[in-house]
């Protein structure tokens, strides 16, 4: 039979993009002209904070001091598993030198990017595990200035958490500022900063827009909605776990789908009853997240088997993707379309949202059919070189003379001429393409 919905979405996880659109493209415009200024005046209206943008080290400091040393230990446990995993990662580039024809060699280098502009979350919640994932890998990356900006609290500032987290974790300048400002700050080289390569990290949907418009001027880790989280589990997941890890995904926000794909009607009753019990327990805030999320966006589906199950699971492309089920081997070795993946019960994507080592900063909407998550090759440039003897050109400048001729792009033919006459000139070659 085919998959059936036992629950079924009745909205879909998209902003209404035509109106956020134009008011983040009239922010920063208004901030590129308007500079330093026009953008404290925007951190006044959407932040209502008027402390120092860039924190001093003394401001540093004192927000270090608050932080419990419980919390500082969690956040370097955290910030060494990121660390290494991404220095792992880092190992998997290397240099590359080809003699492709005798005398003719070419290469590859990973460059890091200078400048690096990391947005950390600090409004609904303070996402002190964004600040460990995206200035880390920047760090181990090589990028010579990291600056992270947050959104400053009235009367407090940046949480002294993130701002622990983002100094330790080797942030150069630490920016009390959110939204498109912030964005702008960043990507234009406000208040002293230099001007972003690249734009990382999570945010509402005007961040997200700021970064789709700049996408081009600078380079930015993804296009990024509603955070989504597909579980697949078979009868031998336990409904209790399957309905809390729904649960847990849900509360990020009123729009972000949760997906449970199964082959066990009865789990699938269960996990569905369970459900709006373990949301009702949960604090207010989170609690009407979850319950709207739950309510619009979700989706439970009943398939045939596991094969059924796992081809909707590479069609949802989903960007945390959890595996409940027997044989994990087998499930490893079949999907191919996720941010992330959360093998058997022992794991849970809340691990890896916060101190696993893998990134979570992660694809969302589908776009896990193309691309990663964030890692330390993102601020990474791949280029290539090449150098030749004169020998080892001629072959190379004859095939360029007649492809381009046929191309008819005489310029570039000229070129190749030129060196074949300095270098060659007792010796006539057929430059001419075959008609």
């Amino acid at each position: 039979m085919p998959r059936e919905y036992l629950k079924k979405a009745t909205k879909t996880a998209v902003s209404d993009a035509g109106e956020v659109h134009e008011t983040v493209k009239t922010i920063l415009a208004e901030i590129e002209a308007g500079g330093d200024a026009r953008a404290m005046e925007y951190a006044a209206k959407f932040d209502r904070y008027d402390g120092n943008v860039i924190l001093t080290a003394e401001e540093i400091a004192a927000a270090c001091e608050k932080v419990p040393e419980r919390i500082k230990r969690d956040i370097q446990f955290a910030h060494d598993n990121v660390r290494r995993f991404a220095e792992a990662q880092k190992a998997t580039l290397s240099d590359v030198e080809l003699e492709v024809v005798p005398g003719m060699v070419a290469g590859q280098k990973a460059i890091p990017v200078d400048a690096a502009g990391c947005y950390v979350p600090g409004g609904r919640y303070s996402h002190i595990a964004s600040a460990i994932m995206t200035v880390t890998t920047a760090k181990v990356a090589g990028c010579r200035h990291i600056a992270t900006c947050s959104p400053p609290r009235p009367g407090v500032g940046v949480a002294p958490a993130i701002v622990y987290a983002a100094h330790v974790c080797g942030a150069d300048r630490i920016i009390a500022m959110g939204g498109v400002q912030a964005v702008a700050a960043m990507t234009f080289g406000l208040f002293g900063l230099p001007k972003a390569n690249i734009l990382v990290g999570p945010g509402n949907q005007f961040v997200a827009e700021a970064k789709r418009i700049l996408f081009g001027r600078v380079g930015i880790d993804m296009i990024a909605g509603p955070t989504d989280s597909l579980i697949l589990a078979d009868e031998t997941a336990d409904a209790h776990i399957v309905a809390t890890d729904l649960v847990s995904q849900a509360e990020h926000g009123y729009n972000s789908p949760v997906w449970l794909v199964t082959d066990d009607h009865a789990l699938a009753e269960q996990v569905m009853e369970r459900v709006p019990r373990l949301i009702e327990d949960l604090p207010e805030l989170n609690r009407d997240n979850a319950r709207a999320a739950w309510r619009d966006y979700a989706e439970v589906i009943l398939c045939d088997n596991r094969e059924e199950m796992a081809a909707t699971s590479d069609e949802y492309a989903p960007e945390h993707l959890t595996v409940q089920c027997e044989d994990l081997d087998w499930w490893l070795d079949r999907l191919s379309c996720y941010g992330s993946l959360f093998l058997g019960e022992e794991t849970t994507v809340s691990y890896g949202d916060k101190a696993t080592g893998t990134n979570h900063v992660l694809p969302t909407s589908g776009a896990a059919r193309y691309t990663g998550g964030l890692s330390v090759h993102k601020y990474m440039k791949i280029v290539t070189w090449q150098r030749a003897t004169r020998d080892g050109a001629r072959p190379v400048a004859e095939a360029t003379a007649r492809i381009s001729r046929l191309e008819g792009m005489e310029g570039h033919a000229r070129a190749a001429d030129a060196r074949l006459a300095k270098y060659f000139p007792d010796e006539s070659f057929d430059l001419q393409a075959d008609a």
